[in-house]
């Protein structure tokens, strides 16, 4: 059995430096230490910062005030970064530069008096924290059929949830055209996440098997899984080197490893190693 490895793992730039703020921040800020929400999208890193003393809340109520607040990668939006202020609590800002462009972007586009359209999942925390420089007043739309609903306006601006799809982000912006006089449109997809959705729909096109590795919760991780199964590729989408299965491998003479901008370099590595272990079985 082949195995073919990814050139692009590990963490991206915004989720390196997240966890080395929250390091950081347990190291040297006021205790005790919290991060509103997971600081990344990977259950086995979060349990490891948790381990060196960044614990997770969902509430800053819950944080005791003179302790601190870190702002996960996915940012904050502005009314609960002035809440945490608020409530005497130190503030270590450890959101994504690219997911703050997008909330910079956002304000821009809501200030000159656009209707803002924010292309991505409304329920994730990049997407929250974004709409809430426009005041809550942003569209979130994650389909095409999500555009027809949209009243025509003057001007329309557009962000992009940045772990989203280029292709999907492509035809809804063409869908947009007609629906407004002026339309301006910010690109700010990760390059990171085009990069290894690009190298995963490559393999998963040579592979028998694909095994994306990465939180289940993590956005970019479940695109990638989606690619791989749409190329025609049987897919898992796995957490952890345990989750392996020798009976996805029955017959298989390609496997393909990619995984998410937020999987640690460790637990991938556990996963190369389980699966060569995997393939020395298969030719005994």
């Amino acid at each position: 059995m082949k195995i073919l490895l990814p050139k692009y793992a590990g963490f991206c730039f915004g989720v390196r430096r997240a966890t080395q703020e929250a390091m950081k921040a347990a190291k040297h800020s006021p205790p005790p230490v919290f991060s509103l929400g997971p600081i990344i999208h990977n259950p086995q890193e979060v349990e490891r910062l948790e381990r060196d003393g960044v614990n997770v809340t969902d509430s800053l109520e819950k944080i005791p005030a003179g302790g601190t607040v870190i702002i996960r990668s996915h940012g904050l939006a502005p009314d609960v970064v002035d809440e945490a202020h608020s409530r005497g609590l130190n503030v270590v800002n450890a959101t994504c530069p690219l997911v703050k462009k997008s909330q910079e972007y956002a304000e821009l586009l809501h200030r000159e008096g656009y209707q803002v359209i924010v292309i991505g999942n409304p329920q994730h925390p990049e997407i929250r924290s974004v709409t809430g420089y426009t005041g809550y007043h942003a569209e979130v739309i994650e389909n095409e059929s999500q555009v027809k609903e949209l009243p025509n306006a003057q001007k329309i601006g557009v962000v992009l949830q940045t772990t989203q799809q280029l292709e999907l982000c492509q035809r809804i912006i063409s869908l947009l055209v007609p629906k407004a006089n002026e339309l301006r449109v910010f690109n700010t997809l990760c390059d990171a996440t085009f990069k290894r959705q690009k190298e995963a729909l490559e393999m998963a096109r040579k592979a028998d098997v694909m095994i994306v590795v990465g939180g289940r919760n993590s956005a970019n991780t479940t695109h990638l899984a989606e690619i791989c199964k749409k190329a025609g590729s049987v897919t898992h989408h796995i957490e952890t080197a345990g989750e392996l299965n020798e009976d996805w491998f029955k017959d298989c003479k390609i496997v393909g490893v990619t995984a998410g901008a937020s999987t640690p370099s460790w637990v991938i590595q556990e996963v190369v190693e389980r699966l060569n272990k995997l393939a020395e079985m298969g030719e005994k």
